[in-house]
């Protein structure tokens, strides 16, 4: 009679459910509804209890776009600029509409948040034209729109642009 062994390491013979596991990535921090998707779709064992789980937490108030969209513009517009945060939220698979509202409560701070960014960086203006297209790829590689870059290298960094 063979015995099974468990490996070192093995997993307890508990499993989460699936909204068990959705709540514990919610507490985390703020995922999407497509997010939580990816993420669990591989503990689904029938077919429409994922999103039935999922329905029932944005009911309750658990699941929310907004939030996640507020969520992650708080957490990456320190170190990027709009075309990169809309590139992950639709990545995250959220609403064009709601993409586009929040990334508009942006737009008076981006050439603000690109001076730091490149501030925190660089420190000091290019040297020469090599060293002016390594910030340039920089500041464009962290989303920051062609008009913003110009800016702030065209710039005395010390000035208060508006």
């Amino acid at each position: 009679m063979p015995s099974e062994q468990k490996p070192a390491g093995a997993r307890p013979a508990f499993q989460p459910s699936l909204k068990g596991r959705a709540l514990r990535l919610l507490g985390q921090r703020e995922h999407s509804r497509r997010e939580l998707e990816r993420k669990l779709a591989r503990y689904e064992q029938e077919p429409g209890t994922l999103a039935q789980a999922l329905d029932e937490l944005q009911a309750k108030g658990y699941l929310d776009e907004q939030r996640a969209a507020e969520s992650l513009v708080h957490r990456r517009a320190g170190q990027l600029g709009a075309a990169r945060l809309r590139q992950e939220m639709q990545d995250k698979g959220l609403a064009r509409e709601l993409i586009d509202r929040t990334l508009a409560e942006l737009k008076e701070s981006e050439l603000a948040r690109a001076r730091e960014v490149w501030q925190r960086r660089f420190g000091a203006p290019p040297a020469g034209a090599q060293e002016r297209a390594r910030h340039t790829r920089f500041l464009l590689a962290r989303g920051f729109s062609g008009e913003v870059v110009r800016r702030v290298l065209g710039s005395d960094s010390t000035e208060d642009a508006a």
